[in-house]
């Protein structure tokens, strides 16, 4: 589980240096959209890394929901 949640955080981020230097997460709204996601299309990954969740939801865009896409473009996914 807190494989999960660290990964819903990194999902609100984008992925580049500066973004790990700034140690920012996501908001409760943006962890929220995408729970479901990740439990349904991603859940044979969670224990693989938080890139590995990322490129799973990525993998799976035209099956997510729109909120969870949503999350991704505005961080730059």
């Amino acid at each position: 589980m807190r494989h999960f949640l660290l990964a819903l955080t990194l999902l609100s981020i984008p992925l580049s240096s500066d973004a790990f230097a700034q140690a920012r997460s996501g908001t409760a709204e943006e962890q929220k959209a995408c729970t479901r996601d990740v439990q349904k299309f991603c859940r044979t990954v969670i224990d693989q890394g938080d890139f590995t969740i990322l490129a799973c939801l990525k993998e799976n865009r035209p099956k997510i929901s729109p909120a969870c896409d949503q999350v991704l473009k505005n961080n730059g996914q």
